[in-house]
Formats: structure tokens, C-alpha cells, sequence
């Protein structure tokens, strides 16, 4: 199963000049599963036409999707002293763009406190909130002054209507950072704003605020590590906890400092979850214009090694949440790097939203004893239940968190912690990166009907520009197996995916970088070949057979023609009838060579995920 040479020849009496007939068969067998089957650079996905790069010929940087509106077609980009707004069929027809920069008196003051060597002092758009159905509400860094405003977009996409709203300026303090390098998180819900920032000029109070709207506004307690301990905030999503309304909880995700990173053996970051009462607030003595539902807990994804050792991801880079059919129920996906600089790895986790609703329904932590050692809280547990919502199942004669008791909301300021991670399904991650020289940073999810079923398409980005698409199968009861089936140079130069966004409707997925953003399509199917057994060993659910070429897969494709395995990806059972004989899958190569001599034999295979198999054929006999 190897290529090399054949040494000291002296086939069939020819003494001095050899001609021999080499059979070169290339047989596919999966072995290298993190090699993916179609891997193109950036001038060879555009090739295909199914990419469309797009940037600003201005001086800006920092792209990023912070919103997509699916009904109107528009995905809206924020940069550094940009806004633009995208056909999403399109991103190169006709953008709508927004010079947004900072006061020019602000700039000079912020370069006056000693920042902006690295251009931090100008406006970094950071939030893009749908407020009405005509108009966006915004905010960016404001040269270390944050600041917000509304945009006019007009009532439909046809009115290429796309302003800031004459002469309002509002503060955004509380609402985005002072530090562009500082990661944000909002969202707008009924008038109200929800953020995850760093409210001072120095970045050193993080908190999730809620401010805006009719209910009052409150945060995180301040100063206070068991709270936020210098969190990075990842992504923050609205999911209803029953039918009952005023259950709804804001969950948000987030990694942050161990309290614990003093000794060898414990993680110096945590990858968190943590959520809220949307009706929380605040306490009425206790906490005053604070969370009094706040809680947290850890996500835990790690793979067990040979030797018994487990090793963790506890580095969350993004969160991807899949609505289901049950909206109380969505897949919460996470990419997770490890901590480290000495081991360089990735991951990808999913986790149900019933394990995440055990844990925080199960016992507090508590530090306790000598070492103060991190224990299960056994004492009483107060009523109401610490983080449960006012109003709601099981409290619905407490009207506002103002009516919880002291002894209740004392609790929950100094247990804000919940004893139990939660645990990926299945214990394990779903695709794991090691040994490599890039990092996982953005991920995307697509549920797909192929033919023989519904399957996961994972797209992940990388650390160094590109794009895999991924989907893994259950091998047996115990193991699953990892198929890359592309990657993809989506940049032209080799810069970090910052965002991500992916449009089931239209089959694109949306990347953006310090250097762009590039549209590109979910399926390449021409690309694996122009036969039915490459397009069935490609086992992509996008794509199928449908007896000329490989296409894009739809139901509407002739049952009678279409082929596809995306289980199996057994070409022989599938192509019967669509492929040439077998002696035309040979590569046949006359190759010359001097007895006593070394000849080097070659066979490309086509395939990173195909191996070589030599056979030896003479006189006509069997191949050996």
C-alpha cells in the first residue's frame, strides 16, 4: 500500500531495455479522517463560481455579521466606521453602505489617554439590533466612547433605503464596549436591550446588563469574581422554558477565569453558560437594580485519551443554537479550543437544552472547609427556588422578583454557581482537532434530507481562513465516525473567520474576516468528479447522482437515476449500470526502466481520503 521504487528488474529475459505495463489501482478506503476529500484555495473555489468575495476599497477593517434578516434578504455588516447592508442572493449587488466614524474630536482625545497605536481610536461597530420593522438600532466603540443610533431601512428591501437617523446620537454606555478588542454580545427583546459588555473606559467591570425599554434596568453585581471572574462573552439567546411566558430565561454563553487557575491541575479558563429571568427586577433590599436570577454553570467537552488521561476544551470560541420543531428545545452546538499553548487542539460539542435545565434544577456549589475546596451545597435551599422567574410555574402568586425573600435572594448572591457541569450528548465531542496547526473559531450547522436520511453538516471556520464542512456518522453503538468533506480557502490571505452566518433558505453560508467577507455556496457537487462512483464516495447529503453528472440533491430529482450514500458510500451497489467497466477506473502508465537500476513508479491518488493498492500482472495471468 506504499509508492517506491522497484529495484533490480529483469521481467520476461529483457537485459537492457525494460518495458513494463504498470496497473495502478487507487481504491478508496476513509483512513485519513481529518483529510478532506475536496480541499481548494481561494483562486479554486472561485473558479468554481460558487463563491463571491466582498470588501470595502476604503481604509477599514474588522467585518462583522452582526445581523441577517432572512424576509427581507439582508445581511448587515459592521466594520471599523462602517455600516453596510447586503443583498444575501448577492453581496456584490449593489451594497448599501454608511460612513459611521467617530467625532474628530473624540479621536484626538482618545490618542491623549495613550490609546490608539494599533487604531483602536475610531468607531468599531459592534451591535445591530432590528428595532421595527423600518428601522435598525446600532452601536459601535466611539474611539473608547461608546455610542448608539438608530438606522432608517425603509419598510422594504426594494426601497434601498439604508441612513442613520438625523442628529440622534445616544450614549453607549452599558451597551458596548470602550475596547474593540473587548467582545460583545446583544439582543433587543420587546424594547428592552440585553448586553454582555465591559462598561468602563478601563474594561475592568464586565456585566450583563439590561437597560431600555419598560423594565427597569439592572446588571451583574459589581466587583464580585463569583459573578463574571474577566469573562469573554460568545453569544446570548431568548429560549421560552415552558408556556408559560413569564418563565422565559436569557441564556447566554461565556468563558471566563477559573477562581480556582492558582494550582497545576485546575483550568485557567472555564467555558460557562448562564442564564436569566427576562421579568427579573431586582431585589427589593438585597441586590437593588441587580440579577436576582442569575446563575451559572460550567460546559464541559473533553475526549478521554489512550493512556486514560482526559483532555479538555475549555476555551468556548462560538455557539451555534439549531431551532427544532420544539422551540423550548433547541441543539446547542460549541467550539472550544484548549486552554494551553502547549497542546493545540479543537473541538465541537452539542448539548441538549433538557441537560442544561438538570443542572440548573440540581444543587448549588459551595465552597467550603479548610482548602475552601469547591463542594455540593447541602444545607436548605430557600423558597422560591433560587433563578426561578417571578410570576411563573411555580410561582405564581410572586408577582416581581421584588417580592422574593431575603433569605432567597442572599442565597443566590453568594451561590451563583451550580455544582453539576453539563455534559455534551453523549459524553463526547462530536469532532475533534489534534496535532494540527489551526484552531476551530466559528461554527455553522445545516440539517440536511438526503436520500437515505437526515443528517448534521457541520461548517467550521479556522484560524487561518478557511472553511471545513464536516458531518459525522454513527459507525456503531460506540463510535462515530468523522467525514471532512471540503476545505476551503474562503480569503485571500490566510486571516482568522471572525463570523458566520448561515442561510438554509438560500444554500450560502456568510464569512467574515479582518479582510472581508465572502459569500459562499453550501455544496460544490461538480467538484468530485464526473462519475457516479466519485460522486457517491463524496457521501455529501447535498449532492446525488442524477444519472449524467453530480448535482445538487433535491426530492424532486427522478427517483429512478439519482444515487446517493451517504452512509455507506458504496459505489458498487449504487453506480450499477452508470459506470464504464472496471478497466477503465485503471490508470494505465508505460513507464521505461534499465535492469539493475531503480525505477520510481507513481500513482497520484485523486483523493486525500483514498490509499494505493499495487498489483503485479505477467503474461496476461491473474494480477497479484
Amino acid at each position: 500500500d506504499s509508492i517506491g521504487p522497484l529495484s533490480h528488474m529483469g521481467i520476461m529475459g529483457t537485459r537492457v531495455i525494460l518495458l513494463l505495463l504498470v496497473l495502478c489501482v487507487c481504491g478508496v478506503s476513509c483512513i485519513l479522517r481529518s483529510a478532506p476529500r475536496v480541499a481548494l484555495a481561494f483562486k479554486d473555489l472561485m473558479d468554481t463560481r460558487t463563491a463571491r468575495p466582498f470588501s470595502l476599497s476604503f481604509n477599514t477593517t474588522d467585518y462583522r455579521i452582526l445581523h441577517m434578516d432572512q424576509d427581507q434578504g439582508r445581511l448587515y455588516l459592521g466594520s471599523r466606521e462602517y455600516l453596510v447592508s447586503l443583498d444575501m442572493q448577492n453581496v456584490n449587488k449593489e451594497p448599501l453602505i454608511i460612513h459611521w466614524p467617530a467625532p474628530t474630536q473624540r479621536k484626538g482625545e482618545c490618542q491623549m489617554t495613550g490609546k490608539g497605536k494599533h487604531g483602536e481610536c475610531a468607531n468599531f461597530v459592534r451591535m445591530i439590533e432590528p428595532w421595527n420593522r423600518t428601522h435598525l438600532y446600532t452601536c459601535g466603540t466611539g474611539a473608547y466612547k461608546p455610542i448608539c443610533t438608530f438606522i432608517n431601512r425603509g419598510w422594504k428591501a426594494e426601497d434601498y433605503l439604508f441612513r442613520l437617523v438625523p442628529g440622534y446620537v445616544d450614549s453607549g454606555k452599558g451597551r458596548c464596549s470602550y475596547d474593540p478588542n473587548h467582545e460583545d454580545v446583544a439582543a433587543l427583546i420587546n424594547g428592552n436591550l440585553y448586553a454582555g459588555v465591559h462598561v468602563d473606559f478601563m474594561g475592568a467591570d464586565p456585566a450583563i446588563f439590561r437597560m431600555m425599554g419598560s423594565r427597569p434596568a439592572i446588571r451583574t453585581e459589581q466587583s464580585d469574581s463569583r459573578w463574571l471572574n474577566e469573562p469573554v462573552f460568545i453569544q446570548i439567546k431568548q429560549i421560552p422554558d415552558s408556556s408559560e411566558a413569564n418563565d422565559d430565561k436569557l441564556y447566554f454563553f461565556f468563558r471566563e477565569k477559573s477562581q480556582d487557575s492558582g494550582g497545576t491541575a485546575s483550568p485557567s479558563v472555564l467555558a460557562r453558560v448562564g442564564r436569566v429571568c427576562l421579568n427579573d427586577e431586582g431585589g427589593q433590599k438585597s441586590l437593588v437594580n441587580k440579577w436576582t436570577t442569575f446563575l451559572k454553570a460550567r460546559l464541559v467537552c473533553s475526549v478521554m485519551g489512550d493512556d486514560g488521561v482526559e483532555t479538555f476544551f475549555d476555551e468556548l470560541r462560538d455557539v451555534f443554537i439549531q431551532s427544532t420543531q420544539d422551540e423550548r428545545n433547541p441543539m446547542v452546538y460549541g467550539v472550544f479550543s484548549t486552554a494551553g499553548s502547549v497542546f493545540k487542539g479543537s473541538a465541537v460539542c452539542v448539548y441538549s437544552m433538557a441537560d442544561i435545565r438538570n443542572v440548573f434544577n440540581g444543587p448549588f456549589a459551595h465552597k467550603h472547609g479548610h482548602n475552601y475546596q469547591w463542594t455540593m451545597y447541602t444545607g436548605k435551599i430557600p423558597y422560591p427556588r433560587p433563578g426561578t422567574c417571578p410570576g411563573g410555574t411555580f410561582t405564581p402568586n410572586l408577582q416581581s422578583s421584588k417580592a422574593f425573600s431575603d433569605e432567597a435572594v442572599n442565597f443566590i448572591r453568594a451561590h451563583p454557581l451550580m455544582y453539576h457541569p453539563v455534559y455534551p450528548t453523549h459524553k463526547r465531542p462530536l469532532v475533534v482537532r489534534s496535532g494540527v496547526d489551526y484552531r476551530f473559531t466559528t461554527i455553522a450547522v445545516d440539517q440536511v434530507d438526503a436520500v437515505d436520511g437526515r443528517y448534521e453538516v457541520f461548517f467550521l471556520g479556522t484560524d487561518r481562513g478557511t472553511v471545513q464542512k464536516v458531518i459525522v456518522l454513527p459507525k456503531d453503538p460506540t463510535t462515530m465516525e468523522e467525514l471532512t468533506l471540503e476545505e476551503v480557502e474562503v480569503f485571500r490571505t490566510s486571516v482568522p473567520v471572525k463570523t458566520m452566518r448561515i442561510s438554509a433558505k438560500r444554500q450560502q453560508l456568510y464569512v467574515s474576516s479582518d479582510a472581508g467577507l465572502t459569500q459562499v455556496s453550501l455544496h460544490r457537487c461538480g467538484v468530485y468528479g464526473k462519475a457516479c462512483s466519485d460522486c457517491c464516495l463524496a457521501r455529501d447529503p447535498y449532492c446525488a447522482w442524477d444519472g449524467e453528472s453530480c448535482t445538487p440533491f433535491t426530492q424532486a430529482t427522478k427517483r429512478r437515476s439519482r444515487r446517493q450514500d451517504v452512509k455507506h458510500g458504496d459505489p458498487l451497489r449504487q453506480c450499477r449500470g452508470f459506470n464504464a467497466k472496471v478497466e477503465k477506473k485503471l490508470k494505465e502508465t508505460v513507464q521505461f526502466g534499465v535492469e539493475g537500476s531503480s525505477t520510481f513508479l507513481e500513482c497520484v491518488p485523486r483523493s486525500p481520503q483514498a490509499t494505493v493498492k499495487w498489483l503485479y500482472q505477467k503474461d496476461g495471468r491473474r494480477k497479484v
